[in-house]
């Protein structure tokens, strides 16, 4: 635990300093580059994503691993895998640094995901879960949002889940029933949703939903007839 708590620490300088990277960052992101607009996706990992690489592999093999045939039998949710992994930077590093995380990509994450998968793969969407929710706030979120439900799950080990599925509605997500109704100045959210990973744990204190729901039934286009909500879990 306190090697991985150290490498933890010499991680973070590593995003602090881009010159060290030998790699255009831009290679491994989803996000256009004014730096190199003519690199493609590269597979040569950079200095800082090995040592993420190698960060994972090693709590795979350490924690991970021992705890896996235990969590099979028990299907317990594996809090102290997950906080462990929290405080080592390995949930959640996709958060901007804006609102208190590490400003990783997706290539930087699927690096660190296939090392936890190869310990168990139930344990690595457990850590991973946060993602799904805080996607959609990341990309169309205000501000405000951002720094309240972002900037949470950074100072404590919290959990949130992205409620879309329902029992009609699963990849169909335009054909959702639930429905959010404004009444003064709040709106009053109605349906029930089904298949939601991380659903029961993010009802802890701090955790929160994203909630999907039809406001406009008249329209045609399903992006126009719903509006994504966020819901803390003491809602």
């Amino acid at each position: 635990k306190t090697l991985l708590i150290i490498m933890a620490f010499r991680l973070r300088p590593l995003l602090r300093h881009p010159g060290k990277v030998r790699v255009p960052r831009a290679a491994f992101s989803a996000e256009p580059s004014e730096e190199a607009p003519d690199v493609g996706l590269s597979f040569t990992l950079t200095e800082e994503q090995r040592a993420f690489q190698q960060a994972a592999r090693d709590f795979s093999r350490d924690v991970i691993i021992p705890a896996a045939a235990e969590l099979d039998r028990t299907m317990k949710f594996p809090h102290e895998i997950f906080n462990q992994a929290w405080e080592l930077g390995l949930v959640n590093a996709h958060i901007p640094e804006a609102y208190g995380g590490l400003g990783l990509h997706t290539i930087e994450a699927c690096v660190i995901n296939e090392e936890l998968a190869y310990g168990c793969s139930g344990c690595s969407t457990a850590i991973e879960a946060n993602s799904l929710a805080q996607m959609p706030v990341i990309l169309a979120g205000s501000d405000a949002l951002k720094k309240s439900y972002l900037g949470r799950m950074t100072e404590a080990p919290l959990k949130c889940a992205y409620a879309v599925s329902e029992a009609g509605a699963g990849s169909d997500v335009a054909a959702i029933k639930t429905a959010a109704k404004k009444e003064g100045d709040a709106f009053v959210i109605n349906g029930s949703k089904l298949w939601i990973t991380n659903g029961g744990v993010a009802q802890e204190e701090g955790g929160w939903y994203f909630v999907l729901a039809v406001t406009n039934p008249e329209e045609k286009s399903p992006g126009k007839r719903m509006t994504g909500f966020v819901v803390d879990a003491t809602t």
